[in-house]
């Protein structure tokens, strides 16, 4: 029996909400100007907009500045390109978040493909995914971000370490199946053609569930004394749930991820890290420092 460490996801994006917040004071206190954070939102879909309110309050509290390009839902693919290439040209933005789900017809592709790669925040173009499968440096998708810090920040040794990916979607499943080969893991990803899932999963050292079915991993799925990372957000008789069966997990993973409070808190704060780091390519060399 293991005593189970479960993560404190709100704590821990605290924490390093704390450490931006120090990074970009000293920024302005030499001199420089604070970064920016341009969202775009289409329409008023209430879950998006509740999430921009949580975006505009995180960048107040680290101190970095924040633009809002609202756009009536029945605006067309090219009025919001339109939006996204202004931004690409002013000098004073340094990342660009296009709020999803974008009303239809529009393509999210089309635009995501339209914000430039210098200032995709998301983590989303083409050409950012293909620098982190090339394994260069560039703007990593938030939510794979806050999984790697998690595990880092409960020091969970991931090289040679035996990684199960349930799920292959490009917002996460893949992006962190590749971060954590990266960090040397010898990984396994898995979807709904794959063969003996639970056998699968009982290698895991480190389980990531993002495959959105609810309550999907069962407890005697997973080994002991592995790290359970549940992304997991799925509603059962009006209690949410994650991917993995949270109470059975208990015991037997030396950490997890709830379904509320886990990974989610993160992922906002590794926008903030994100819009940090892109200022800092972008402002700071031609500031000479």
């Amino acid at each position: 029996m293991y005593d189970t460490v479960v993560v404190d996801g709100k704590a821990l994006a605290a924490a390093l909400r704390s450490e931006i917040a120090a990074e970009i004071a000293a920024l302005v206190a030499a001199g420089h100007r604070a970064p920016c954070l341009a969202v775009v939102l289409v329409g008023d879909n209430p879950a998006s907009v509740s999430y921009i309110k949580g975006k505009r309050r995180a960048c107040e509290r680290a101190g970095m500045a924040s633009r809002e390009r609202d756009l009536p839902a029945n605006a067309t693919q090219e009025d919001v390109i339109d939006v996204v290439e202004a931004l690409n040209h002013d000098p004073e933005v340094d990342g660009i978040l296009v709020q999803l789900p974008l009303p239809k017809p529009i393509q999210a592709a089309a635009v995501t493909e339209a914000v430039d790669p210098a200032k995709d925040v998301d983590g989303l173009h083409t050409q950012s995914a293909g620098r982190l499968l090339a394994g260069l440096p560039g703007l990593r998708p938030c939510t794979p971000l806050g999984i790697l810090e998690v595990l880092d920040r409960h020091r969970v040794p991931l090289e040679g370490a035996q990684a199960v990916v349930v799920g292959r979607s490009g917002l996460v499943g893949k992006p962190v199946a590749l971060l954590l080969l990266e960090r040397n893991a010898t990984v396994t990803m898995c979807h709904s053609r794959t063969r003996d899932l639970a056998a699968v999963v009982r290698e895991a050292d480190v389980l990531v569930a993002c495959a959105g079915s609810p309550l999907l991993v069962k407890g005697d799925w997973i080994k002991p004394g592995a790290a359970v990372i549940d992304l997991g957000v799925n509603l059962v008789d009006g209690r949410q749930v994650g991917d993995v069966d949270f109470d059975a997990a208990l015991g037997i993973a030396s950490l997890i991820t709830p379904s509320r409070g886990g990974v989610g808190p993160l992922t906002i704060t590794m926008l903030l890290r994100n819009t940090l780091q892109a200022y800092r390519s972008r402002v700071l060399p031609q500031a000479g420092r």
